[in-house]
């Protein structure tokens, strides 16, 4: 696979993922936020606003890998 279609697939899943990701983390952010407090409201928007970036960097990465030979 040449690094311009690893480029544009690439694209392509990144957005699907954070679209899926950022639609997941509001459900999981209403649910938390019935009965906890706002420490723990707090702590999950730390961690659910930066958890996105790791596999987005992981498939970068892949994405920026040069072509074989």
């Amino acid at each position: 696979m040449t690094q311009s279609t690893r480029k544009l697939v690439g694209t392509v899943v990144l957005l699907v993922f954070l679209t899926v990701y950022a639609f997941v983390a509001m459900l999981v952010a209403v649910a938390l936020q019935v009965d906890a407090g706002k420490w723990t409201e707090l702590g999950y928007y730390v961690v659910a606003g930066l958890l996105w970036v790791i596999p987005a960097g992981l498939l970068i990465r892949w994405m920026s890998r040069p072509d074989p030979g």
